[in-house]
């Protein structure tokens, strides 16, 4: 069964017999003949009964015709699609968790009201596993930290965070690794960007971290650096948003640890208009 012989049955249901059908179809009558016997051969039942050369539809057709304009249709539908560049279905986002909370909602308002057609899927996580599912396609785009290196993908830088370290409110100002009083990290797991830098910074310092706590949310590891557990390596703009600021001492880095461009990446070749629709928002002022 394909879409030619669901046309051809549905063309004869619809016009009430063969001759009539086959002028629709620009077709020779045999033709419209053989490709209904053929179907019928394969479904293995009967679609119409023949009688005085005239044709009347089985329930069986009754059940098949259905099926057929709804098949037909969205077939009809995904070729729109196809040649329609308007922005329509699932657009898969993944991105860090900072991310979400200081960066989206803004541009996801929009989107939204641009788009509405659009179904937007949104998760979370750390960098690594984030480029793993765009590449496995189990995302469509998402937001990570630093320029990717994978050949596979490209990539549209969108933001600029300044990383600040954050400590309990007692912390004396933090120079290098050696002035943290506390040097257990609190950090995501090992797929994290940030984690990484704050990893490379104490090994500069030739500091080697008492403990590293991992924890699974910003509020937590916020929470943690507030009871004094440990340092931790984060968004400036997420102290905007925190309640307990005041309970927190906040330290500047050098650019070259302290600045970090938040990536919109996807695999390469010709975009969705989902994800292009997507990055246009994201790098409006």
């Amino acid at each position: 069964m394909n879409f030619s012989d669901l046309k051809v049955f549905r063309a004869v249901a619809l016009a009430g017999g063969i001759t009539r059908a086959a002028e629709q179809l620009h077709r020779v009558p045999s033709n419209v003949t053989t490709r209904l016997r053929l179907l019928e051969a394969d479904l293995g039942t009967p679609l119409f009964l023949r009688h005085n050369k005239r044709l009347s539809i089985t329930p069986a057709g009754q059940l098949l015709l259905g099926y057929a304009e709804r098949i037909l249709s969205l077939a009809q539908e995904a070729r729109d699609a196809m040649q329609d560049p308007a922005p329509r279905g699932a657009l898969r986002v993944g991105t860090m968790e900072s991310t979400a909370a200081t960066r989206l909602p803004g541009p996801l308002a929009e989107f939204h009201r641009l788009y509405p057609q659009v179904t937007l899927e949104l998760s979370t996580g750390p960098t690594r596993p984030l480029v793993a599912q765009v590449l496995a396609g189990e995302l469509d785009a998402a937001l990570v930290a630093d320029p990717a290196t994978d050949e596979r993908l490209a990539s549209l830088q969108v933001f600029t965070e300044e990383l600040v370290l954050v400590a309990e409110a007692g912390q004396p100002a933090i120079r290098s690794p050696k002035d943290v009083r506390q040097s257990t990290m609190l950090a995501f797991g090992s797929g994290c960007t940030y984690r990484r830098r704050l990893e490379a910074w104490f090994a500069a310092g030739g500091v080697n971290p008492q403990r590293i706590v991992e924890l699974s949310s910003y509020h937590a590891i916020l929470g943690c650096a507030v009871a004094g557990m440990g340092v931790a390596l984060l968004p400036r703009g997420l102290l905007e948003i925190f309640p307990q600021r005041e309970r927190l001492s906040v330290h500047a880095l050098p650019a070259a640890l302290g600045r970090t461009h938040t990536q919109l990446v996807w695999r390469k070749g010709a975009p969705s208009s989902n994800v292009v629709a997507l990055a246009q928002i994201l790098q409006a002022p």
